[in-house]
């Protein structure tokens, strides 16, 4: 699957969290929320100027800066549509 990181993730795509850069403080502040690898996340809503990101976490949304969501790499779905008869 490839990979990349959450800023770099289209708008309303689902995509997995695979890790979690950065310093110890800002993994910790994360994965205490909930944000912990295997998890799906979307991006809502991108602000006028690219910053911050509103993001879909467990039911509840988060907003998060840009260079945050740099560091927090995901897997990109790809699933494949079924063929019809």
């Amino acid at each position: 699957m490839p990979s990349s990181t959450l800023a770099a993730t289209p708008l309303g795509k689902l995509v997995k969290v695979r890790a979690i850069a950065g310093t110890r403080a800002f993994r910790r502040r994360l994965l205490e929320m909930g944000l912990v690898p295997g998890i799906e996340v979307r991006v809502v809503t991108i602000a006028p100027l690219g910053d911050p990101l509103r993001i879909e976490v467990r039911h509840g949304q988060w907003s998060i800066r840009k260079a945050e969501a740099a560091q927090i790499e995901i897997e990109i779905e790809t699933t494949s549509l079924p063929v019809l008869p």
